[in-house]
């Protein structure tokens, strides 16, 4: 187990292509080919691919526009979900005086609001993440199959996380974009008290009082919270599944049923969540300082906040974001699933690669 451990810690997700092949034991010439002289070497992706039957061709816009739905799924559902949380970690980054914890946070909301309090915001948060869960998966398959072409079959292995990274932080740029008007209207109706209660009556009120500005002032600080989150979040997610197939999991990942499949999905989510709430929980304070306020900008509220001030609320925003993306990623894989869309295996190098290095006869 401790080797196991051990080995998962080496395998930096973020390692240079030459570490990465030195990590695979393939910087070097090998005295032996991998197999026996003769023998036909196979990766697992074409294997898997001549014992399952897609519905699509993977890059396909069929393809794109149902890996864009698993995201509204998974982004639209799970922000949803966790409102009440949610709801008490803004008003803690806005209010520390009054919501000193994330547990004094809910008794405090339970005895001013009642139970539906914990549910405000409820409909801007699903609408809102909807339309960036549908840029942000959608938008990053194409980003991906997008740069990898640019990149050719050796590059795209050899460079697969900045792949990741770019591709992702691309995909974040517009999906927030979408995002915007509702975050700036649910952070309105929780951190607001007699505000607005509802997505209908806030809207307007906001529009009426600031204009189209009031809900695209929160769009910098978004890209600025959103945008390391997304990178974290696709990265750490692509090589967590590739190190746990490699040093964890028992067997190849054609050798595993679905349902196990989807279980190593969730374990590598919910570790990508975890990174994902720290880069990102600075930016978060921010915004909700900010879409609560009227006439600040982003570096004021950061100098007012301070460092101390802009991670108040981490440790409910780490089991927020921890459940959050490893739900998302469980759900956008079991929606590849059961649409039987192409899941390619965890990246292997390219035949060519392999020769290049002398890894083959």
């Amino acid at each position: 187990m401790f080797s196991s451990v051990a080995h998962l810690a080496r395998a930096n997700p973020f390692n240079a292509p030459h570490l990465q092949l030195v990590h695979d034991g393939l910087a070097g010439p090998r005295s032996s080919p991998a197999g026996p002289p003769g023998q036909p070497q196979r990766s697992r992706k074409l294997a898997a691919a001549a014992v399952e039957e897609y519905s699509c061709e993977y890059g396909s816009m069929k393809f794109y526009a149902l890996c864009g739905f698993g995201g509204v799924l998974s982004c639209g559902l799970t922000h949803t979900a966790v409102v009440p949380l949610d709801l008490v970690k803004c008003r803690m980054q806005v209010d520390p005086q009054k919501y000193k914890g994330i547990f004094n946070g809910f008794s405090v909301t339970l005895k001013e609001d009642g139970v539906r309090g914990l549910a405000k915001g409820w409909a801007p948060t699903f609408i809102g993440y909807s339309m960036q869960g549908l840029c942000k998966f959608g938008f990053y398959e194409v980003f991906k199959v997008l740069y990898s072409n640019m990149l050719g079959e050796e590059n795209a292995y050899l460079w697969r996380t900045s792949l990741y990274l770019a591709a992702s932080a691309s995909a974040e740029f517009f999906a927030d974009i979408a995002l915007a008007p509702m975050e700036a209207t649910k952070v309105r109706i929780q951190t607001q008290p007699g505000y607005a209660n509802t997505l209908r009556d806030a809207a307007p009120k906001m529009y009426k009082e600031e204009g189209l500005k009031a809900f695209y002032k929160g769009v910098a600080p978004l890209w600025m919270r959103q945008i390391p989150y997304t990178m974290m979040k696709f990265a750490c997610f692509e090589r967590t599944v590739e190190a746990l197939y490699k040093f964890v999991v028992p067997k190849p990942r054609s050798e595993c049923s679905k349902p196990e499949q989807l279980v190593v999905t969730f374990v590598a989510g919910y570790i990508a969540g975890v990174f994902c709430a720290i880069v990102s929980h600075p930016a978060d304070s921010v915004v909700s300082v900010l879409n609560k306020e009227k006439g600040s900008s982003a570096s004021q509220v950061l100098q007012r906040l301070g460092f101390k001030g802009v991670w108040k609320g981490l440790f409910a925003r780490i089991i927020m974001i921890g459940t959050l993306t490893a739900l998302q990623w469980f759900i956008y894989d079991s929606v590849k699933v059961y649409f039987r869309l192409p899941r390619p295996p965890p990246p292997e190098m390219p035949e060519s690669l392999k020769k290049k290095l002398g890894l083959t006869q």
